[in-house]
């Protein structure tokens, strides 16, 4: 079975079901199985208690009930979509977090670090920071955040679980990287919280898939389920170059993925 849970809509259309509908024929196209929807948290009013800084605050402009009404409306047209939601993980908001994952019928949550404290790993407009700062102390702070994160349970997968590679900058020390995507995977496995393989990373500077392929062995290894993403920010991204995220997944050893429906996780043979 192929997966692609890690769709958003938002930025770059509208949260309508005609627009929606472009995305799901994508999918079928691209011989997609399970389709999901899984917005930015951070658009929504309702998660203003979880994370706000300038950067965001110019890009929340949603109540979710305009999301919610999307899928009840895809619902009673027959439209086969999953709802899921993209979290940006915040140390210290374990409690506004769980409210809000809580209070809603998402079918998974992706949990994500975009943030370390007031700074956006992954958005170019901060890519300097990687000259200013400590590329091991920065990441550490990153893993840090993976393994509380996975220790938390709020969440069903990690998106792009090594983002922090996003603009090529890596420690040189592989010994010191291996010892961070152990402790990751250790926390992951522990929880029984899933990553995703991701073809987002082919389109970003760093040209390689999440996440690196040691990285992913380890979790194999560890125990660790996956899901294929493509972190779709348009239809055209919807299934991209995904023959090449199964043939990594079976590198590693994978024979099957995971499905999410109401937060509960089933496993498909990997096609």
């Amino acid at each position: 079975m192929r997966t692609d849970y890690h769709v958003h809509m938002a930025e770059t259309g509208n949260l309508e079901v005609d627009y929606l509908k472009t995305y799901i024929e994508k999918a079928k196209e691209e011989g997609i199985q399970e389709l999901g929807i899984s917005e930015h948290a951070y658009f929504f009013q309702e998660t203003r208690p979880i994370l706000s800084n300038p950067w965001v605050e110019n890009r929340r402009t949603l109540d979710f009930s305009t999301y919610q009404n999307m899928f009840d409306q895809a619902e009673k047209e027959g439209l086969t979509i999953k709802m899921g939601i993209e979290m940006d993980y915040m140390p210290g908001k374990e409690k506004e977090m769980e409210a809000f994952i809580s209070e809603r019928p998402f079918d998974y949550v992706i949990g994500s670090v975009h943030w370390i404290d007031e700074w956006g790993i992954d958005l170019a407009t901060f890519r300097d920071e990687y000259e200013k700062r400590d590329l091991y102390e920065v990441y550490r702070q990153y893993f840090d955040r993976v393994v509380t994160l996975a220790e938390s349970g709020l969440f069903d997968f990690v998106g792009h679980i090594d983002v922090i590679k996003v603009f090529g900058y890596r420690p040189d020390d592989q010994e010191f990287l291996r010892e961070q995507y152990k402790r990751a995977a250790e926390a992951l496995a522990s929880t029984g919280t899933c990553i995703e393989i991701s073809t987002a990373g082919l389109r970003k500077p760093v040209g390689e898939m999440y996440p690196d392929p040691e990285l992913l062995q380890i979790c194999k290894d560890a125990g660790v389920g996956i899901v294929l993403c493509s972190d779709a920010h348009k239809p055209d991204h919807v299934g991209h170059r995904y023959e090449e995220a199964v043939e990594l997944a079976k590198s590693a050893g994978y024979e099957q993925v995971h499905v999410f429906t109401n937060r509960e996780a089933s496993v498909h043979p990997l096609k």
